[in-house]
């Protein structure tokens, strides 16, 4: 039986992507080979990176793997391993292209004509400008990072990708989603009134944790275990909730809110060294001068309510852009919305294609880096107590970066002598003073 890999959860793809079109790229652009056929680097073979992978290839059958790079490196081969028994001639990766490290993206790069960004997201800024300054088209999974200065990075990379003539594509999915690009239509189209406020719910349980390997550095524990360290995954609401964080900024017309302030906690998360220095529940409220506000709501707790919502309120009813509902204000449901099947996470790769060859570019780095900022300055907010203007967060000076990026460098978080992480208490005066709490 043959492996599959797919997105998180390793779901099969549901269908082919569009034939290749047969028109070459323009000399501004990175060339496919004699054959058309356009090579993929993948740098980032977790769940996220061998599901994107698949979806390139499903989405164009005129594309090959010529290089991988993870970490660590049992993870790139592996996921070789699996890549060629499923899609067997198409995959071109040759042992010497199987790369590792923090930095690997170095040497993936220069091979390939797409890149497909999936490692860790404190990683993407650098990753990512190396890529559009070497002129090649990207795919970036969301969020892009960690830090306001790793957002500024990506700016600056959305906008040489433009100069460049090449494409930017998003892992923010549900963009890509026919039946939530409808809904964001119609309340752009007013069927709800005029936008006065939004509910943006991701409620769920616990993700992974990655216990220390003997021998690890302090870094090379963190980066194996990155979701729970908030320099690597920017936090749980940064990292997941910003699929509907950015709901918000789409029904906005991508203008970033005006001010951010929250709260938030660690309150199942107790402190094991395991369990890092990231949250587990965070409230927060994107203002706008015009007198909307979006309230956002998210928490990953075992045994709890769960819910992945957002829900748009207008003058004139509601919306429930995941459902596809449209009520007014006597609950009766105005519009019910004929649902799928599509999948948003093949749909975006077919899109990339398409524009790849017909010469046309897609690029989604403004709201990308947008939706990414909201999740970090709400963090900042949740972090501090402080109310933050959007124009502060994003010129602020912190860094979360590390000393370097080998595996013996210092990581922004560091134990203490009982090996406890420190975590962020509001109120203590910066937006990233962090004290010990037993």
């Amino acid at each position: 039986m043959q492996k599959k890999f797919s997105r998180r959860r390793f779901i099969k793809s549901t269908a082919m992507g569009a034939a290749a079109s047969s028109v070459l790229m323009s000399a501004a652009r990175v060339h496919a080979n004699e054959n058309n056929t356009l090579k993929v680097g993948l740098i980032g073979c977790g769940g996220r990176g061998r599901g994107a992978l698949v979806n390139t290839l499903e989405a164009d059958p005129n594309t090959e793997l010529v290089a991988v790079g993870d970490a660590f490196r049992e993870n790139a081969e592996a996921a070789v391993e699996g890549f060629t028994e499923q899609f067997e001639e198409r995959i071109k990766v040759t042992p010497d292209r199987i790369f590792d490290g923090i930095e690997c993206y170095k040497d993936i790069v220069p091979l390939c004509d797409i890149v497909l960004l999936c490692e860790t997201p404190g990683f993407r800024p650098r990753s990512l400008r190396f890529a559009v300054e070497s002129g090649k088209h990207v795919f970036c999974e969301k969020p892009v990072a960690a830090d306001a200065a790793g957002i500024r990075s990506v700016m600056e990379s959305a906008e040489i990708a433009k100069k460049n003539g090449t494409s930017l594509v998003s892992g923010l999915c549900w963009r890509y989603h026919p039946d939530v690009v409808e809904m964001v239509n119609r309340v752009k189209d007013g069927e709800i009134g005029n936008v006065v406020s939004g509910r943006l719910l991701y409620l769920t349980s616990q993700l992974w944790k990655r216990a220390r390997r003997e021998g690890d550095t302090e870094m090379k524990y963190q980066v194996r275990n990155w979701y729970n360290f908030a320099w690597l995954s920017g936090d749980f609401n940064v990292e997941q909730h910003v699929h509907t964080l950015d709901k918000a900024l789409w029904v906005m017309n991508d203008v970033a809110p005006d001010t951010i302030f929250g709260l938030g906690a660690r309150m199942q998360r107790i402190q094991q060294p395991a369990n890092g220095d990231i949250y587990d529940s965070m409230a927060a409220c994107f203002e706008y001068n015009n007198g909307i506000s979006f309230y956002s709501y998210c928490r990953q707790q075992d045994n709890c309510w769960s819910k992945n919502e957002a829900i748009i309120a207008g003058s004139k009813g509601t919306a429930e852009l995941l459902a596809g509902v449209i009520r007014d204000y006597n609950g009766n449901v105005v519009y019910q919305q004929q649902k799928g099947p599509y999948d948003m996470y093949l749909i975006e790769h077919q899109k990339m294609y398409e524009a790849i060859r017909n010469g046309n570019v897609i690029n989604n780095g403004d709201y990308m880096a947008k939706a990414t900022m909201m999740g970090i300055a709400a963090r900042m907010a949740c972090y501090s107590g402080a109310r933050l203007s959007w124009a502060d967060a994003l010129a602020s000076e912190e860094s979360m970066a590390p000393t370097g990026y080998t595996w013996d460098d210092s990581p922004w978080s560091v134990p203490d002598d009982k090996g406890r992480y420190l975590v962020s208490v509001p109120g203590e005066g910066r937006v990233y003073h962090q004290v010990i709490r037993d």
